[in-house]
């Protein structure tokens, strides 16, 4: 059995090894400025709605050498969007590398790019990222990366699959990436604070977007399109969002919670079937609590931030600004085109990244909260991840999908669930 000082010197040794991968991709740009003549970076585009063309674009800014050779989507309209942005940065797609449907990324991944981005909604992501794998790319992967626990399951076993293959993956918590947290998280591994014995992970803002059904829609294509509000696809906003101070917590412990209780709520949601907001206790190996809150609700105050306590000191961030005791730290590039940087670099290095674990755990920490608020249940970490209940329909295709609805189609009831 470890001790104390054992686990300890474990966390140290595994913050500070988190850490430095950040640095060590992040922290020298000789590595990519000396490589861009080795020729043109294919990237192809999965998922070309906001978050994916704007990944497209930061991974461009990010380095001279990519371009943009495919890209895939259920609408054509999202692939058109794309393409107006990438002709304002002096690229094109030909048109027999635009694919569209469901099946898109897999006739994407049969051309040559070399690094493929996916960015549909977090339901889609284990299978097209098992996929990308076996054809042999390279991954930069929006979060969260699964909706359920037999998805978590998946993408644990692909960055398994890319290590040995060597292939890089890079998540979308770009955090990971942010000088701020890069240079507090080494601090801390190196003990500054002390031994963590609690935090708090705040993301509490107004409404998000949605979209109200249009007649011509059938329910798969409006579902899809309002992703954000239905939980098969999403997650809810706990997993869709949150899940990046959940990263945050669980880099800074240096591992994932054990077990969490939680609840939530739904208010004045306009569509789908998720709640506005979650308040949840999350303990950690040594009986370590951290407190985890989320709402997307007008009208209320805003609080995006992390915050960590050791028996030295704390550590905290927020508004892009870290500081541990009474350092702060701020600047650096924008974390977003920082993530396609690091990744690009470690890819040339012959190290690439592998983050599958760290976004892994964070996006079960995140599904956990949900399910353990929607059930009103005490849910453990090893019981949890082994569970077989998947959201979403069995087949994919433009018309309705009965199936879906977990909850008669309304928010899920504490106690009944």
């Amino acid at each position: 059995m470890k001790t104390d000082k054992n686990r300890q010197i474990s966390r140290r040794r595994f913050v500070q090894r988190t850490a430095a991968v950040g640095v060590a991709a992040g922290g020298f740009p000789y590595i990519a400025r000396g490589a861009l003549d080795n020729g043109p970076i294919k990237v192809g585009v999965v998922g070309c709605g906001g978050r994916g063309s704007g990944a497209m674009i930061n991974c461009i800014d990010a380095d001279k050498a990519v371009q943009i050779t495919a890209v895939a989507d259920v609408f054509a309209d999202r692939i058109d969007g794309a393409l107006e942005k990438l002709a304002k940065k002096g690229q094109s797609v030909p048109k027999d590398k635009q694919f569209l449907g469901f099946d898109a990324y897999e006739k994407l991944l049969e051309t040559d790019v070399e690094l493929v981005i996916l960015a549909t909604p977090p339901h889609f992501r284990p299978a097209q990222l098992a996929a990308a794998i076996a054809a042999g790319k390279h991954v930069f992967m929006e979060k969260p990366v699964a909706v359920d626990a037999p998805g978590i399951r998946s993408i644990l076993e692909s960055g398994e699959q890319a290590k040995s293959k060597n292939l890089g993956i890079v998540a979308g918590t770009q955090r990971r990436h942010q000088k701020p947290y890069v240079e507090l998280m080494k601090r801390i591994g190196d003990g500054e604070i002390g031994e963590i014995v609690g935090g708090n992970a705040y993301w509490n803002q107004s409404q998000l977007w949605y979209r109200n059904r249009k007649d011509e829609w059938s329910q798969m294509e409006w579902m899809i399109r309002d992703w954000v509000n239905w939980s098969w696809l999403s997650g809810d906003h706990v997993v869709e969002q949150h899940v990046h101070n959940l990263d945050i917590i669980n880099w800074a412990i240096g591992t994932h919670p054990v077990e969490v209780v939680a609840m939530g709520g739904r208010h004045r949601r306009v569509t789908g079937d998720q709640y506005d907001c979650f308040s949840a206790d999350l303990t950690f190996p040594n009986g370590v609590h951290v407190h985890s809150m989320c709402r997307q609700i007008n009208g209320c105050e805003n609080n995006v931030s992390e915050r960590v306590v050791g028996t030295k000191g704390t550590a905290n961030w927020r508004g892009g600004t870290g500081r541990l005791n009474k350092v702060s730290v701020t600047g650096g590039r924008t974390a977003y085109e920082q993530e396609h940087v690091d990744l690009i670099a470690s890819i040339r290095s012959g190290q690439p990244l592998n983050e599958a674990q760290n976004v892994a755990w964070a996006t079960l920490t995140a599904i956990m909260i949900r399910e353990s608020a929607y059930t009103g249940r005490k849910l453990e970490w090893n019981d949890f991840i082994k569970s077989n209940d998947r959201l979403g329909p069995s087949q994919y295709a433009l018309g309705d999908v009965p199936e879906i609805a977990r909850w008669g189609g309304n928010a899920p009831t504490p106690g009944r669930a």
